[in-house]
């Protein structure tokens, strides 16, 4: 029997790694608690949304000078309030969406099928895109023009659905619209800040009935697992794609996918 402690670091180390790669976060989490015994329960399911805000804070700490300036020069700099606005536009969608739709797409597909079929398509549509000739024109994710941050969160949209991945769904339409790979994935990170601090104050409110003092010392550790884990995958993953591009992680979710089907036939 796994004690609540390894399985918060478990958890942890699984959400700070996936949470900023194109290979979905909530699609691996949901597949690490069905395979391994890692919980199935509300709070669980809670804690996996709550140790996200470990990895939020991991992109703040990294990006907080260039943050910081723009929150000081939001109010007298056109380009840094375009740019605010800009993040606010490509958010609305996944808020709008979220709120409506939330709960039908916790009920019905929050399963692992769903997570291994989307995981194997995207990863598909991520080999596809790595190796079109694209002729990207935009090298500075706070520089987007406001429609490109408009398609952006509708494309992000689709990460609903787990094992689509929030990340990837954002890179994917930022490249296509002429983004590089390296300002592409930035934006994610980007846009992963009001995205995920939404869905975390959300699904606290909605399960704050959940929460007892004997959680709080679970949730800090994977809270502080998922951050120190965050900062290394996001350093590591910037400088990656942007020397070898998408497809190490194309491959993984598809191998991922696959054998998490394979399992799934067989009655795991």
């Amino acid at each position: 029997m796994i004690s609540d402690s390894i399985r918060a670091v478990i958890l942890g180390v699984v959400e700070g790694v996936t949470e900023f790669l194109p290979v979905s976060s909530t699609g691996h989490l949901l597949l690490a608690e069905r395979f391994f015994d890692l919980g199935e329960d509300n709070f669980w399911k809670s804690f996996a949304v709550l140790i996200q805000l470990g990895a939020i804070l991991a992109i703040v700490a990294i990006y907080f000078g260039k943050l910081w300036r723009i929150a000081l020069g939001m109010f007298s700099n056109p380009e840094d309030r375009r740019f605010v606005i800009g993040v606010l536009v490509a958010f609305l969608p996944a808020a709008v969406i979220g709120a409506a739709a939330g709960g039908y797409i916790k009920s019905y597909l929050f399963n692992p099928w769903v997570v291994c079929f989307s995981l194997i398509v995207g990863g598909a549509i991520l080999l596809w895109v790595d190796q079109l000739d694209l002729d990207p024109h935009e090298d500075d994710a706070t520089r987007y023009p406001l429609l490109m941050y408009l398609w952006i969160g509708i494309a992000q949209c689709m990460a609903m659905i787990p094992g689509v991945s929030r990340s990837g769904a954002s890179i994917v339409a930022a490249m296509l619209l002429g983004g590089d790979k390296r300002s592409a994935a930035e934006f994610s990170f980007f846009l992963a800040i009001p995205t995920m601090v939404g869905a975390f104050a959300y699904d606290f409110y909605k399960n704050r009935g959940e929460m007892t003092i004997d959680h709080i010392g679970v949730i800090a550790i994977g809270f502080v697992v998922s951050f120190i884990t965050a900062i290394i995958v996001v350093r590591t993953f910037l400088n990656y794609v942007t020397r070898h591009g998408f497809k190490f992680f194309a491959w993984w979710r598809v191998i991922v996918g696959t054998l998490g089907l394979i399992a799934l036939a067989l009655g795991r």
